[in-house]
């Protein structure tokens, strides 16, 4: 068993800051001579390296205006899908009465296709060149969503939210894949139609079939 040497063994001082006391510095020498290779470098700022709005040169044989044009709208429906997939994930939670579980299990299940969306687009985004919408504040100012409160609602009114926020993002994600066909964009008109609509119309049926008024045990 490996013991250690008493003579590098620094005793603590009383009124001492246990975290950097005796720490070595990123760069210092220890006590063998050689740098500190291990230790982390810490508390690190940079000037941006790519500021919000701003496109990259990439060899993928779309113009800069073309790719310009797809980035912004991208951005547009990439902040939408945020809030509507953070919206599944609060009635997830919030969610209440006797189809609880059926509806817990099934805002989850959204809630996660809806993840990968966001993922697609954010990378979509990326490999345009340009820089996909990320933090919370940020999303918040480009969303066009309305917004909910903190408590918990109903559940027909859940359900109606989620709905509005499906056919908005349906609205512009058929606007703006139109618009990359037409700039020559095919593959954010693909991701926008193969993956956008197919996904958000399949979950506006599913919960739009839960505002159905039917009668569950006796026949009208």
């Amino acid at each position: 068993m490996a013991t250690m040497n008493p003579s590098r063994m620094q005793p603590f001082q009383k009124g001492s800051n246990a975290a950097t006391a005796s720490m070595p510095t990123a760069g210092s020498a220890g006590p063998n001579g050689r740098q500190q290779e291990a230790q982390p470098i810490l508390r690190q700022r940079s000037e941006e390296t790519q500021p919000y709005g701003t496109l990259t040169r990439v060899p993928i044989g779309l113009d800069d205006d073309v790719r310009l044009a797809s980035v912004e709208a991208l951005n547009q429906i990439l902040a939408n899908t945020m809030v509507l997939r953070d919206l599944y994930k609060k009635h997830h939670w919030q969610v209440s009465g006797p189809t609880f579980i059926a509806l817990h299990e099934l805002f989850d299940k959204h809630f996660e296709q809806q993840v990968e969306l966001v993922d697609d687009l954010a990378e979509r985004v990326q490999i345009l060149g340009g820089i996909s919408v990320a933090m919370p504040h940020d999303v918040a100012e480009r969303s066009t969503l309305e917004r909910p409160p903190s408590g918990r609602e109903e559940v027909p009114v859940q359900i109606s939210r989620m709905l509005e926020a499906h056919e908005q993002i349906l609205v512009q994600a058929r606007q703006q894949a139109r618009a990359a066909a037409d700039r020559g964009d095919d593959g954010t008109n693909d991701l926008l139609v193969s993956q956008v609509v197919r996904t958000n119309e399949m979950q506006a049926w599913f919960l739009s079939q839960h505002l159905v008024d039917t009668p569950l045990v006796r026949a009208k």
